[in-house]
């Protein structure tokens, strides 16, 4: 169900990759565009553990299976489904959008493999940067980035940010043995069978009872067991998700298990 979103060789949404420079793109202008078609079939959005106590208020927080388990805000319950984003990609109504999807098309990223430095890309393909009349300028005439690509840059500095942080919470929990194989089974009314969802990650609660006093201490201290605790009650959101889908027609049909 929550495997990690990936492509071959880009991330999630992305199409292409360009570093963004002033020779090249210093007529381009970011204008703001009323649909995110990408995110119509996007159902698990990377998530940073910044994001972990506003997220957890409209989605369930679970953690993508493999070796590098990475969090995912669940949009919906199965592949190809976001229960709040129609089929032309404009959200239904007022949720917490990840940090992820508002970077969309831009990201910091190496030129090269053995580059140290980051430097801020972009998706050509996204509709939002390009030589439009209208929007707002990424550089100015003498070929100086403008506010706005300050701003761009300064978001996306945060985001990399976030996500060293989020890999130094993934490292603790990963090391105190807290993940485990998640599973839910979810009663749709008038089914004789539930439908159980697996795939994914999440914190084994008995594990997190065994952990010692002073080891609890220390991740109140740093806020880590405020983001634990985030991911556990968010998990009972799986219901409303699913009833979404029920309610939507989305939902797997009832000889089917995901």
């Amino acid at each position: 169900m929550a495997s990690a979103p990936q492509q071959p060789q880009l991330p999630l949404f992305f199409n292409d990759l360009m570093p963004l420079n002033s020779r090249d793109h210093k007529n381009y202008r970011s204008r703001s565009m009323d649909s995110a078609p990408w995110l119509a079939k996007a159902h698990a959005i990377p998530l940073t553990v910044d994001e972990f106590v506003q997220a957890q208020r409209d989605f369930p927080i679970v953690f993508s299976s493999g070796e590098n388990p990475l969090p995912l805000a669940l949009m919906g319950l199965n592949e190809g489904v976001n229960t709040f984003v129609d089929d032309k990609g404009k959200v239904t109504e007022q949720v917490y959008l990840p940090a992820y999807i508002r970077r969309y098309p831009f990201m910091l990223a190496k030129l090269k493999p053995d580059a140290t430095d980051l430097s801020l890309m972009f998706d050509p393909s996204s509709g939002a940067i390009g030589e439009f009349k209208e929007g707002e300028r990424l550089f100015d005439d003498e070929g100086n980035t403008t506010d706005t690509t300050k701003r761009i840059l300064d978001f996306c500095q945060h985001f990399e940010q976030s996500a060293q942080r989020t890999q130094a919470f993934l490292t603790e929990i990963k090391d105190a043995g807290l993940l485990m194989d998640g599973e839910v089974a979810l009663q749709r009314e008038g089914e004789e069978k539930p439908f159980v969802y697996r795939g994914f990650k999440m914190i084994d609660q008995d594990k997190l009872r065994d952990v010692s006093d002073e080891k609890l201490g220390e991740w109140h201290k740093n806020g880590l067991l405020m983001l634990i605790h985030a991911h556990i009650y968010s998990l009972d959101l799986m219901r409303v998700i699913f009833a979404r889908q029920v309610q939507q027609g989305t939902a797997p049909q009832p000889a089917a298990t995901a």
